[in-house]
């Protein structure tokens, strides 16, 4: 038996709804995720050290940076 909190059983039942799944369901898929053992722990480093101009601007190109550390990330997993 899982014992939530009146709060609690109303948000998730409403979230629930909100994805058109039971609230049993929607638990189950939340026990699902954080029991997931192959998900890759996301290691922020990688961001770090790509651009290296001399004046990097983190405010104009934060998109674009951030899209090479991610390409990297997956390029070096062999994705």
């Amino acid at each position: 038996m899982i014992v939530l909190t009146d709060n609690q059983h109303a948000l998730a039942k409403r979230r629930a709804a909100q994805q058109g799944i039971s609230l049993s369901e929607y638990i189950r898929r939340l026990v699902d995720r954080d029991l997931e053992e192959d998900a890759p722990e996301w290691d922020p480093s990688v961001i770090f050290g790509l651009i290296d101009d001399g004046g990097s601007n983190i405010r104009d190109n934060k998109h674009q940076m951030i899209g090479e550390a991610i390409d990297k990330y997956y390029a070096d997993k062999g994705l």
